[in-house]
Parts: C-alpha cells; structure tokens; sequence
C-alpha cells in the first residue's frame, strides 16, 4: 500500500492499521511525495513544497495499492503513476480512492471506492482528517455557495 500525500497517506496508514488488526497480516506501507510529477507544476507556485516520498520495500513486481483522498481529474493518480514507477516496476497498480467525484479528465478509474459522491464540475470536495487537526469529516461545497 502506497499513500499519496498529503492526505493519501494518513487515509493508507488507517486502512494499514484495520488490516493488520482485523486480519492479522502486515502489509507493507509506504507514502508518496509526486509534487515534481504534476502537470500542473508551474501554476502552483515557484518554490512548490515536495515532501519526503517512503518506500521502503521493492515494488518490483508487486501488486500495488496507491491511495488517495479524492479522485477527480485523475492528473493526481497519473502523476502518483509516473512517481511510482521510478521505485521500480509493480505487477499491477490498483487505486483506492475514500471519494470518487467524477469529471475524469484522463481514462483512470478507481478499484476501491468508498464513497462516490456527484458533483458538479465547480463544487469542491474537502476532505478533513483528525491527523490534520480537524475531525474526520468530508464536505461537498456547491459552487453557488464556495
């Protein structure tokens, strides 16, 4: 299991966490910074924030479960994708996703969801985790009301 920062990899160290408490197996964690793998880089500011990316086991052909907090776009997973595969060269890749909103802009579907929630193509999604400081909660913000 691979989270995707900066919430992917909170939501992936709980579902770590449940796994090995419910089943009793330790699957390997690790978390991924994919800052410097967005399209998207030059619009978000000169100096970005790029965090420390953790695998610290082979992915080499393994089936790997990347994790995120919101599934929009897809340019996040197809970055996650690219980051992914200078660690080495998984079996497959599978995606979990806590919230599917829709509006694909790249042909990216998630294998696990939790929640798929319509949105329109303006409204926001946010996603707050005790981990941030905050509760656990998911908010839809209708665009007439952002």
């Amino acid at each position: 299991m691979v989270g995707i920062r900066a919430r992917g990899d909170l939501i992936a160290t709980r579902l770590h966490e449940a796994i090995r408490r419910n089943e009793n197996v330790d699957v390997p964690l690790g978390s991924l910074d994919i800052t410097l793998y967005r399209d998207d880089l030059t619009r978000i500011g000169h100096a970005p924030v790029v965090r420390e990316s953790v695998i610290p086991f082979s992915i080499d052909d393994r089936i790997v479960v990347l994790i995120d907090d919101v599934l929009f776009t897809g340019r996040t997973i197809r970055a996650a994708m690219d980051a992914l595969v200078d660690y080495g060269r998984p079996r497959a890749i599978r995606l979990a996703v806590l919230v599917d909103r829709g509006h694909r802009e790249l042909p990216i579907k998630a294998d696990f969801v939790g929640k798929n929630v319509p949105t329109n193509l303006a409204d926001d999604v946010r996603v707050q985790l005790i981990e941030t400081g905050g509760a656990d909660t998911v908010e839809l913000v209708q665009a007439a009301a952002a």
